[in-house]
């Protein structure tokens, strides 16, 4: 049974939803740069032997539809390469390179390309999650439910199904977060805390020239290029975050400065059997060892990684204590530090999150997964370490999860 390895990863720099370095660029024409600047990596590879080109996307329409995977394989003149958008949400890209990997071992093919991207400053051209008229009315208790508490803050989440109830599918990932935090016990210092050490650990990455080896620069419409992320600040004091207001409940914790903005940006991995890259005289990054996802109330979404990391680590025959560095997406610090130190991690330690994460970095949905994957991947050969565990939560309450072995 072959093996899936991934040979090349690019990503754009990540910009900031409709105020950044990457506002006016179509998510398509973004994916397509960077797609062809994983491929530049593989010479060797004929574009008419892949497979397939995959593309993760969190909200696919507007901009971000019309088979946005079958669009860049068209723009970069890949009449027969065939494409497929994929919507998991927050953890698409990783569905992307799940599928690959899938379809590897089962001998279904040998070569293909996992994407991911997001421009969330597009969105109001026609795509949105939260269009007037799209919901299911039979969820309408429940939104109702989560408004009030919104509005007026709430005492511990408790699960809705034990009232026969159904759960919000539809709720703000922030009032999950604050769910989480809730019953969880983590409290605002400890999230505030966490996100300053994200920003200053990214601060200190981006000084190291850490980011600067996984970025592809995007030649923007206008001709000028963008070559750095928007989201890192320098100097991230404790006593400023500690200052800011919560943002979704008026006695929350859960405040624009822990938890991840919105953001654009698309990632690319070239993903193939262990067999063609040896025809080919490729030495690989790295090995999908296991995946893993998982499901929970939407409602608590953000503790979704405990679930499936641990399902990812028993098909792979590993422990934590196996793993060298773990990325857990931080879509807010409430959920991060819970999920973490429930694997059995610290999530002030040296193994977690160890160039910051998305708290700094951004999160544009559909690109994180790969995102993360270059991140790792580069994390791992920067500290000579072998094994990564990717992690995240998912909206509509998921979890997903994949293990990587690093080979060069």
């Amino acid at each position: 049974m072959p093996d899936a390895v991934i040979v090349a990863a690019a990503r754009s720099p990540i910009g900031r939803a409709r105020k950044g370095s990457l506002k006016d660029m179509r998510p398509d024409d973004l994916t397509t740069q960077i797609v062809r600047a994983a491929l530049d990596q593989v010479p060797g590879l004929d574009p008419s032997e892949i497979d397939d080109l995959l593309l993760g996307c969190g909200l696919p329409g507007g901009e971000q539809g019309h088979n946005l995977a079958r669009v860049v394989a068209v723009q970069l003149g890949l009449d027969t390469v065939p494409g497929a958008t994929v919507t998991r949400y927050c953890s698409s890209s990783v569905q992307t390179t799940r599928m690959a990997f899938h379809a590897i071992r089962a001998g279904e093919g040998d070569v293909f390309v996992s994407a991911g991207v997001e421009t969330v400053s597009r969105l109001d051209r026609g795509s949105s999650d939260d269009l007037p008229g799209t919901h299911n009315p039979l969820f309408a208790e429940a939104e109702a439910r989560t408004s009030a508490i919104a509005e007026s803050g709430a005492e511990t989440w408790t699960d809705p199904r034990a009232d026969g109830e159904l759960p919000d599918v539809y709720i703000a990932m922030g009032q999950t977060a604050e769910n989480v935090a809730r019953i969880l016990g983590v409290t605002r210092e400890d999230m505030d805390r966490y996100a300053v050490r994200s920003q200053n650990l990214a601060e200190h990455a981006i000084a190291d020239g850490f980011y600067a080896r996984e970025i592809t620069p995007v030649i923007l419409p206008d001709g000028t290029v963008a070559s750095t992320d928007d989201g890192p600040r320098a100097g991230v004091t404790y006593d400023a975050v500690s200052q800011l207001k919560p943002v979704f409940r008026p006695d929350g914790s859960v405040t624009a400065g822990n938890c991840c903005p919105l953001n654009d940006g698309a990632a690319a991995l070239i993903v193939m059997s262990d067999t063609k890259a040896r025809d080919l005289g490729l030495t690989p990054l790295a090995r999908v060892i296991s995946t893993g996802v998982t499901g929970l109330s939407p409602e608590i979404m953000g503790y979704g990684p405990v679930e499936a990391s641990k399902q990812a680590l028993a098909r792979a025959g590993m422990t934590i204590d196996d793993v060298d560095l773990v990325e857990i997406n931080e879509a807010f610090a409430a959920q991060v530090i819970p999920s973490a130190r429930d694997l059995g991690i610290d999530p002030f330690g040296d193994k977690l999150n160890v160039h910051g994460g998305a708290i700094a970095v951004g999160h544009p949905f559909g690109m994180t997964g790969v995102r993360i994957t270059t991140t790792l991947l580069n994390g791992l050969r920067a500290k000579d370490k072998s094994i990564g565990l990717e992690t995240m939560c998912v909206g509509g309450g998921q979890g997903m999860a994949i293990l990587y072995e690093r080979l060069s």
